[in-house]
């Protein structure tokens, strides 16, 4: 069984209370969630009428796009970093 500490903490995401486990830091969660709360409202003042199934949904595809995109940048980066190596 893992020795890894698992922190228990409440977070509220778009008015919903959530108990999230896990082995982040307490500010990395409170970090996650305020971030996810955050594009959920954002979203929600384009698009007043979508419910709270789409909009989360909508939510996941941003954060998803936002991280295949830093995903290639990472890679592009790392590929020039060998060129300048070599």
């Amino acid at each position: 069984m893992s020795q890894t500490k698992k922190n228990r903490i409440t977070v509220d995401i778009y008015g919903v209370t959530y108990v999230i486990i896990g082995t982040e830091s307490p500010s990395h969660i409170h970090q996650v969630a305020s971030m996810v709360d955050g594009k959920m409202r954002e979203i929600n003042s384009m698009n007043p009428s979508l419910g709270t199934n789409k909009l989360a949904v909508l939510t996941a595809i941003n954060a998803v796009n936002d991280y295949l995109n830093l995903k290639k940048q990472v890679e592009r980066l790392e590929e020039e970093l060998k060129r300048v190596k070599d």
